[in-house]
């Protein structure tokens, strides 16, 4: 059995290794992200993250995890900002808001797939201009839901959150560790 992760996010490869977890072959899928028509943000979280590990070659003994992290203004999915226009917006959006980040968590073995998925509740502080404009020019917002990494500069604009700090960079840890045990993965606690 290998252990694969279906992830190019060096934030996920770095939350596993909190658990002593290395996978065996990194294999980041390529699937269409883009929401259909009316869906709402947690039902798109937990089919990307669902479609992510279905799209990952495997072999029948193969573990594959996978997840997707979104960012919701009620309804609202702040994807990955295109560019740092985009970036820009998302930041004045929440910007003295409450907003939810969503991570769903796939793990597939041949044909089973077990999922979670984790909302937190996370409040931004008021931003002034010159704070957005200097995030979005640390070009740290780029290849992250919702424009903003919590781990990195964004952590100072964010201070409250209701759930899950793991989940909120990418992977909740807790409920991953519960799916790879329930899956016959990997399992921090056997050495």
């Amino acid at each position: 059995m290998r252990f694969i992760l279906g992830s190019a996010s060096p934030r996920r490869k770095e939350l596993l290794a909190q658990l002593g977890i290395v996978p065996d072959a990194i294999t980041p899928p390529d699937i269409d992200e883009d929401p259909k028509p009316r869906e709402a943000p947690l039902p798109y979280c937990a089919r990307l993250a669902r479609e992510k590990a279905l799209a990952v070659v495997a072999g029948p003994d193969d573990l594959v995890l996978c997840a997707d992290t979104t960012v919701a203004l009620g309804r609202r999915i702040l994807g990955k900002p295109a560019n740092a226009f985009e970036a820009a917006a998302f930041l004045r959006l929440m910007s003295g808001r409450r907003h939810q980040v969503i991570t769903a968590i796939a793990v597939r073995r041949g044909e089973k797939v077990w999922t979670r998925e984790v909302t937190s509740q996370v409040r931004m502080k008021r931003l002034s201009e010159a704070e957005i404009a200097a995030y979005v020019a640390s070009g740290e917002w780029q290849g992250k839901a919702g424009g903003y990494g919590i781990q990195g500069l964004a952590g100072a604009f964010i201070p409250w959150i209701q759930g899950s700090y793991s989940a909120i960079m990418g992977l909740p840890l807790a409920e991953t560790a519960t799916v790879l045990a329930a899956a016959g993965g990997p399992d921090w606690r056997k050495p």
